[in-house]
Parts: structure tokens; sequence; C-alpha cells
């Protein structure tokens, strides 16, 4: 095998530590506005992936996996951090010039050139014998032209000589003759064909050729290696010789024997040039260290091929002469005549996106660092294909439910769920389901079992008539006690005549009765209704009892399914209708199984499409764009491309929902047929007939169940509403109640001063009349002060002063409260109590029962009057007795009737259906008597009392209306109306 040709390897940028930390941290919160702590890993991982790159490592293959992750790193932080500015200080590979950029295209350009000069090391130091190590080597060196190729066309205006286009064409071109002839060797190697031999290094001879003369442009300026120039210029001889070679032996394999001499001259001419060159101007001056990027036997191998090749070509060369001379006697034909020989290009350089579109190499770059940070614009192209993803579920979503939805509309209007049990039943003579109770009868068995079980009927109703007698309890007691108060009034009356001055009850009771009357009406209604719901439980009771036992219900059922039979069994009682009955028991049989069978694949068809349907939603949420958006980027144009080509992936799932609802529309179909067919069966014979009878005993059993059941609710509802009823007027009785007593214990204390001032009036005019008159001495200046005194009850005051008037009190010395005990003016002075408007003590009126429609006000104060003193010859006349005034009853206030429910409703914040209930009165009737200031406010002496219950509206009044002319007619419920079922 022949010697191994040297090639050349491109050298390597020089660099210095560049901290990435900094930049990156602060652009983190100027432009994402998140925190530069939460990416400290992030930003050391990044540092110390350039540093790995760019230091070196042992092997060339090692020093490549860094270089490849460090550029992948840096694409995807452009992509986030386009205006990033770090300092790149970088050496020139040829020169060693120190340049430094804050640009990271200039470290993009770099590293890309770090990697095509390890590339070309790699390949250089292959091992080509080995067809694995020629295989490396080619690839490489394509790679290496691949990468230069990429600067070239994406990195303008280079700021360093290496970087500079010329210069990069010139590595292209001289990675891409190298790799052409890495291929020449293999074809060698191998014996192929020597006319693609001679074409594939007539292509190699040409590409050295070219650079030949392209590194003359460069002379002087020092920048490629001597020894780089030498070796080129002796592959462009070296490779023209054996293009002609080659070609020489094609030529006389197909005849042409005197161009295959020619063509041997030619490169017996070509090899000695190349063999000069090498021994003349490159082996001996040939240093390794002064050229790095050349192997170290460079200029022995160079000198070795050369020389074999030459005494190759004079031996050919002289063995066709002679052959020619003895045998062929061809003419042979000038130099400049001989045809050109036909170029092979076999080696293009391999672009960047195929390496690092390889697996391989996405493995070695690792995962994104900066993962976590994404730009608004990808967020905004990530939306767009979200909502593509969107229309395509919405899509098989819809088509899905409309199948759906068909399949069970299809059943559904051919009756196929209700009478497939039917004929099921009919032909195993069985109730579908294997109960005879129905369904909806076991749901209101389990209805009124769990409800009863928590609060039955009868305890519904025991509760009832307890709050009825609560409350009737309470309104007589009320009664009672406005009657007993009423009597003690009119016996004082009698007993102190003109003495006793209190007003009497029946006008001040007049509102109290009429609310008493109005809840007496209302329970009087409400008790109607109670007799009615109690009289609907009874005749429904005995239903209710045979729902909540499973037993009689069941046995109901199944007396009604043998009614008329005079045995039970199948419904088709096949022994005794004969043969024919056998067989239409067979054939309704084997239409129901068909029909099953395809009923059973329906469901398997929709079980295996909702599956279908949530691996896709499962698919697309899980599918994220975001890197490749990223990647793409600055091209916004790809993105209808991109959405497409990915949405592909989605395809299968959509193809598999496809295919099933055409497996659903021919399922249906045949359970069409199927199933006319079994109606026209099934209509024609005595067991279906037999059939229709028990379903209408059956019909009837569940129709009265559902009477129970519907009035067993109605009941239970009017009941609630009653106790509910009962309740409010409970609360109602009871605040009224409260209000009596208070006005009843007012009333007694106002009698029990009456009593004590009409027996000291009488005991002092019985004491006055026995004694003769006396004149009254002069009062004394001690006897006026102690008049004045306010030491309470210890000294009364003299005798005269009792009949000498007393002006009223001025409007800011009134009482506002009644007097303390302790304040009493008994025993020091007698004091009556009146009730007027103004401050001053009304005149004397001898009828203390005048019209109290007359009183304007509703105020009243303590006040003293008394009589002129007695003259001598008169005795002292008694002190009339003080007028008590008394405000008018306030106007009657509207009262809406009572409604027409069974109940009458409960109040508005329980049932938002009926009005709003009575507001209880703000001062209770305890306040009495009230302040000036209180009873200045008010319209009555006592606030007024609650309506009776508003229950929706009240009747008119069945009385004569003239005996209530003022207050509005008591309420008359409808509580008692009969109930309705059904409504």
């Amino acid at each position: 095998m022949a010697q191994q040709s040297p090639t050349i390897a491109i050298p390597k940028k020089g660099t210095d530590e560049v901290d990435w930390t900094t930049p990156i941290r602060n652009l983190i919160a100027q432009s994402y506005g998140e925190s530069p702590e939460n990416y400290t890993a992030e930003c050391a991982a990044l540092q110390r992936c350039r540093q790995d790159a760019v230091r070196g490592a042992g092997s060339e293959m090692t020093a490549r996996d860094l270089l490849y992750k460090y550029f992948g790193q840096l694409e995807l932080l452009e992509l986030r951090f386009a205006e990033i500015r770090v300092t790149f200080p970088w050496r020139d590979a040829f020169t060693s010039k120190l340049t430094t950029q804050t640009s990271l295209a200039y470290e993009k350009a770099s590293i890309i050139f770090q990697i095509a000069s390890t590339h070309s090391a790699i390949a250089s130091t292959q091992n080509r014998s080995d067809p694995e190590g020629l295989k490396r080597s080619f690839y490489y060196f394509r790679t290496a032209a691949g990468m230069l190729t990429y600067i070239n066309e994406n990195f303008l205006h280079a700021p360093s000589t290496d970087l500079s286009r010329d210069v990069v064409k010139f590595l292209v071109d001289t990675m891409i003759a190298q790799a052409h002839e890495v291929f020449f060797e293999k074809c060698r190697d191998e014996k192929k064909a020597s006319g693609l031999i001679a074409k594939i290094a007539a292509q190699t001879a040409s590409l050295y050729s070219a650079l030949v003369e392209g590194v003359k442009e460069f002379q002087g300026k020092k920048i490629f290696d001597h020894n780089w120039v030498m070796l080129i210029g002796i592959k462009a001889k070296y490779f023209l010789s054996l293009s002609h070679y080659y070609r020489s032996l094609a030529d006389n394999a197909a005849g042409k024997h005197g161009d295959a001499l020619a063509r041997l001259i030619v490169a017996e001419k070509a090899a000695k040039e190349a063999h000069t060159q090498a021994s003349t101007s490159f082996a001996p001056y040939f240093v390794t260290t002064q050229s790095p990027t050349l192997p170290s036997d460079a200029g022995s191998a160079i000198l070795d091929l050369t020389k074999t090749h030459l005494a190759l070509c004079t031996e050919k060369k002289n063995e066709a002469q002679r052959d020619n001379d003895l045998i062929y006697n061809a003419v042979l034909p000038a130099e400049g005549t001989l045809s050109v020989i036909d170029k092979t290009t076999v080696a293009t350089p391999i672009p960047i996106q195929e390496v690092y579109g390889a697996q391989d190499v996405q493995k070695t770059i690792g995962p994104d660092l900066f993962v976590k940070l994404i730009p608004l614009s990808v967020h905004e192209s990530a939306s767009v294909y979200s909502e593509e993803k969107a229309k395509l579920v919405r899509g098989e979503v819809e088509k899905s439910d409309t199948a759906d939805n068909e399949y069970r509309a299809a059943l559904d209007s051919l009756g196929v769920r209700e009478g497939l049990g039917r004929y099921r039943a009919m032909v195993e003579g069985i109730v579908a389901g294997g109960d005879v109770v129905p369904r909806e009868v076991r749901s209101w068995q389990e209805e009124i079992r769990n409800t009863e079980g928590k609060e039955s009927v009868d305890g519904l109703l025991r509760q009832l008539d307890r709050l009825k007698t609560n409350v009737r309890s309470e309104l007589d007691s009320i009664g009672r006690d406005l009657e007993i108060e009423s009597k003690d009034c009119e016996a004082g009356r009698l007993k102190y005549e003109h003495n006793w001055t209190q007003q009497p009850s029946s006008g001040l009771t007049k509102e109290f009765r009429q609310e008493l009357k109005g809840h007496l009406s209302a329970l009087d209604a409400a008790s109607a209704s109670d007799r009615q719901a109690t009289g609907m439980w009874e005749s429904v009771r005995t239903d209710v009892a045979i729902l909540l036992e499973d037993d009689k219900l069941e046995d109901v059922f199944t007396r009604q399914a043998q009614h008329g039979h005079e045995r039970s069994g199948s419904l088709l009682d096949i022994e005794d209708e004969g043969e024919g009955d056998w067989q239409e028991r067979e054939k309704i049989g084997g239409y129901v199984a068909e029909i099953e069978e395809r009923i059973g694949r329906l469901n398997k068809i929709s079980r295996e499409r909702k599956e279908t349907l949530k691996d896709l939603k499962e698919k697309i949420q899980t599918d994220d764009v975001s890197h490749l958006l990223l990647l793409n980027r600055r091209n916004s144009s790809v993105e209808p491309t991109l959405f497409a080509s990915e949405l592909e992936k989605f395809k299968p799932y959509q193809t598999r929902i496809q295919s099933t609802v055409q497996y659903q529309q021919a399922a249906l179909q045949e359970i069409s047929q199927y199933w006319k067919g079994l109606r026209d069966l099934a209509g024609r014979g005595a067991g279906a007939r037999k059939w229709e009878e028990k379903e209408k005993r059956k019909t009837s059993s569940i129709k009265q169940f559902g009477r129970a059941r519907d009035t067993w609710m109605e009941i239970r509802e009017g009941i609630a509403k009653g106790i509910q009823f009962y309740s409010d007027l409970l609360e109602l009785t009871a605040h009224l109640r409260r209000s009596v007593k208070s006005f009843v214990s007012s009333r007694s204390a106002e009698r029990q001063g009456l009593i004590s001032k009409a027996e000291t009036e009488r005991r002092l005019t019985a004491s006055v009349s026995s004694p003769p008159p006396r004149p009254a001495p002069p009062p004394s200046m001690e006897n006026t002060f102690s008049s004045m005194s306010l030491r309470g009850p210890s000294s009364p005051p003299p005798l005269g002063t009792w009949n000498r008037p007393t002006p009223p009190p001025p409007p800011q010395q009134m009482y506002h409260s009644p007097s303390p005990p302790s304040h009493s003016p008994y025993p020091s002075q007698p004091q009556r109590s009146t009730y007027d408007q103004s401050p001053s003590a009304p005149p004397h009126n001898p009828n203390p029962y005048g019209d109290l429609s007359k009183a304007s006000g509703i105020s009243s104060q303590f006040s003293m009057q008394h009589s002129n003193a007695p003259t001598p010859s008169q005795p002292p006349r008694p002190p009339p007795p003080p007028q008590q005034s008394f405000p008018p009853l306030p106007p009657p206030q509207h009262q809406p009737q009572y409604a027409s429910s069974p109940y009458p409703p409960p109040p508005p914040a329980r049932q938002s259906s009926y009005p709003p209930p009575p507001s209880l009165p703000s001062q209770p009737y305890s306040n009495y008597p009230q302040s000036h200031q209180q009873r200045s406010s008010s319209t009555s002496a006592f606030p007024p009392p609650p309506p009776p219950l508003p229950y929706q509206q009240y009747a008119p009044p069945q009385n004569n209306p003239s005996q209530h002319p003022n207050p509005a007619s008591p309420p008359q419920a409808q509580y008692g109306q009969p109930y309705r079922y059904g409504q």
C-alpha cells in the first residue's frame, strides 16, 4: 500500500479569560425583570464552558466536543441576549496579533474558526491506511471547509487577518483539495477504474494549481507558512502527473497506444518537477518546530512519494516505448493536442447546520442553560402555535361529540334502548333487569325511606299540634289579662267615683284586641288547613307504607304481573301456544342477540374514540416548540412552515378518530336493519299482546304510587309551611304578650297611685271639714324656705300652702321620666299626674272621659295643681281631680290579606316570595308613662302594637263592616283551602 501524503492543518487562535457573569446578570435584571440570583448557577456553568473550550484538551476529539458545547450555548444565548456586550480578546492564528471586540458575533466566529482548526487537525492525524481512519479524514476535511464557509457567509468586516474573506477562502480551498486527495487515495487503494482515478487526480491537481495561483496574493504579507506554499506546489505537479499516468493506463486499455505513450511522457515530466521541488526546496529545509501544522515526517513523506511515482512513470514510459517500437508503431501526438482529462468533484463542504443537526452533537451540547428565560417574541409565537393546536383539538372534539350524539340519537329515535329489554324479557319470560319493581318506583322508595327515616310525617304533625297548642294558650292568656285589667279599672271607677281619673281601658286596648282577634282568626284558618292535611295523609298512608317495605312493594308488582294468568312463568307461554311460539321466540332471540352485539361494538368504538382523543390532548399539552421557535427567532417567515410540520405529528390521532366514526356509521346501519325486522316479527305474535297487557297493569301501579308520592311530598311541604307559620305566629304572639304585660303593669301602677291619692284626699277632706275654720297665719320666712326645701319627704309643708295654686315649671324643668321612689311627693306634698301637650297644666275638666280624639298631643308631664285657699267662712274645697289627657289612637295600618296557600307563608327571611313580616315595635310598652321628649315624638301614648301576621293578603271581613269603622278588618286567612295535587 502506498505511503500516506502529508496534509495541512489550520492553526488555532489564542484568547484570554472573559467575564460572562456580570453582563448576563445585568441583562436579566433589566430585560427580564427577574432576580439575577436565580441564575447564578447558569452563569457559572457558561463561564466554565468557555474556559474548557478555549484551553484545549488532551485529545482533539475532546477539544471538538467542548467547542461544540460552547458554540451551541452561544447560539442559544444570542437568542436571549442579542444586545449583550462582553470584552472578547482573541489572537490572530497566523500573525498572533491581539484583537478585542465586544460583539458576540466576533466570539462566535472565533469559536467556529477553532472548530475548523480542530477538525483539520483530526483529519490530518488520521491513519488513512485504515478504512475508518480514511473516512474520518475525508469527513473532517469537509466539515472544516463547511465551518470556514459559514464564517465567510455570515460574518462580514472581519477584525483580524485569519477571519478575512480571502484568507478564509484560501483555507476552504485547501481543505477541499485535501479531501479530494484523501478520496483519491481511497480509490487508488481500492483499485478502482483507471479512468475514474484519473478524473479524481485531475480535479485534485486543478485545486492545488488554483491554490498555487492564489497564494501568490499573500506573498510578502507573511501570513501563511512557507512550507505550506512549497507543499501545495509539489502536490500540484504530483497530482498532474498522477492524472496523466492513470489516463495513459485507460488509453492503453482502450487501444490508444500512441496517446498512452504521450501521456506517460507528460506524467514523467511532471513527476520529475515534483520530485525536484521536494528534494531541493522542501525536504532539506523542513523543520517540525517551524511548521507545527504539518506532520513531523512531511519532508521525507513527500520526497518518497514523488521519488516512487517518478520511478513508476519512467518504468511505464520505457515499457510503452518499447512496445510501440516493436509492436504498435503508433504515431505519438504532441502534448498540446492531447485531450483534456475530465474532472470529477467528489468532495464538498459540509454545512454547519448538518454538523449540529446530528444527534450525538445535540447530546454533546446538552440542555439550554437559560431555558427558563423565554423572550417575549418567542412567547407570542408560542401562543400562535398553541392556538393552532387548540383549533386542531376543538375540531377533533367536535367530531367526536357529533359522532357520540349521532350514536345516541339514532338509538333513541329507534327506541332500541327501551325496547330491547322488553323483547329480551319476552324471550326469557322474566322482567328485564331481574327486578319486578320498576326503577322509578325504586327511586321513589329510596327517597321516601330516606326522608321518613330522618323525620316522619306523623312526627311533623305532632310538632304542628304542639306549636298550635302553644299559640292558642298564649292568645288565651293575653285575652284574660286584658279582661282582668279592664275589670280592675272599672271597679276603681265605681268605688272612687269622681276622684277616679284613670282613662277607661276600652280605648287603650282597642289595638291590642284587634291584633288579638287577627291572630285568633289566622289560627282558626290554619287549624282548618291542619285538619285537611291530616285527612290527605290518611288517604295515602297505606300506599306510603307499601313503598317503605320491599316485600310488600314486590308483592304488588308480582301479583299484577301474574294477573289474568292461571300460572306464573314466561309471558310467552311457549308450551301452551305450540310450535309456532317456539319459532317466534327463537327468531326474536336471534334479532336481540344481533342487536346487542352491534351495541357492544358501538360502545367499544366510543371508548376507543375517547381514549384516542384523550391521548391527543395529552400529546398536545406536552408539546413544546419554544426551543424551535427560539432557534428560528430571527427568521419569522419560517413560522408557518414550522407550525405545519409540527402539527403533522398529530395526524395519526386524527386518522384513528376518523376511522371510529366510519365504523360507527356501519354498525348503526346494521342495527337499524335488525331492529326493523325485530319489530315486524314481534308485532304479529301472541306473546307481544300478552306483554302489552302486562305493561298496562304495571303502568297503572306506577301511576298509583306516583300519585301517592306526589301527595306525600305536597303534605310534607304544606306541613313545613304550617310549622313555619305557627313559629312566626308564636313569635308575634309572644311579643304581643310582652306588650300587654307591660301595658297591664303600667296601668296597675297608675291605679295604685290613684287609689293612694284618692284615699289621702278623702282623709284630708274629712279632717278639714270637722274643726271650725280659722284664718291662716301669715307665712314666715322659715315656712317659706321650708316649702322650697329639696330634702325630700321628711317634713311636709304647712297646711295652708296646699290650697295655693302652684305654677307649672318651665319647659327645661319638666320631668322626663317617672320620679324615682326617693323623690315621691308623698307624704310631704300631694301630687297629681296629668297628661297633656303643653308645659302648663290644663284647666280642670270635670268630665274625665272627654273626647279622646280632641287631644292634640301625645306627650305628658307631671305638674302640681292646687285649689285656692279656703276662706274662714267657707270650708276648704277639696282639690279638683287632675285631668288626664290621652292622645288619640293611631290610624289603623293597612293590613294585607292572607294568601290562598294551604298554610300562611313564612316571613320573607325564610321565603322570598312572601311579603315582608311586620316590623316589631321599637319601643316596649313597659315605657308607659314616658318622658317628655319620647312622648312628643310619637303619635300615641303607647307604641303601636304589631299588626297581625301579613301572610300575603287578607280576605275582606265576613261580619258587618260597621262593627269596625276605624281599624282594618281582622285577617281572614285562607289557610284552610283544600290541597290541590298535580299542579
